[in-house]
């Protein structure tokens, strides 16, 4: 049995790592920092460890689908990220294919 909850566990991390792009970029809409996408998520129920979020979010911002800008008004410096044009079109793109795989494998699970 043990190695059955491996095996679930291990699948279930795979499916959230490939929706965790498009998840992240769907709140980047309006500026939001690091800590506040954290909250953010894990009170819609997609919780992701800070040790995640952050190299996610420098990573899409080196590929150009997100732009910051540092906020140093505060005491506590904070690193607004925000979806560029470019990050836009692919998070769209990224949302229509999963709409359309989410919809092929309905129909294929529920065929049975």
């Amino acid at each position: 049995m043990e190695d059955f909850e491996n095996t679930f566990e291990n699948v279930s991390v795979e499916l959230r790592r490939g929706l965790t792009n498009l998840v992240v970029l769907s709140q980047c809409k309006q500026p939001v920092y690091g800590y506040e996408l954290v909250k953010t998520l894990g009170d819609k129920g997609f919780p992701l460890e800070a040790n995640t979020v952050y190299p996610l979010l420098r990573r899409l911002e080196k590929q150009g689908f997100l732009r910051s800008d540092w906020d140093t008004s505060t005491e506590k410096p904070r690193k607004y990220y925000q979806i560029s044009p470019v990050g836009l079109r692919f998070y769209d793109r990224l949302r229509n294919h999963w709409y359309e795989n989410n919809r092929i494998v309905q129909e294929i699970i529920e065929e049975n």
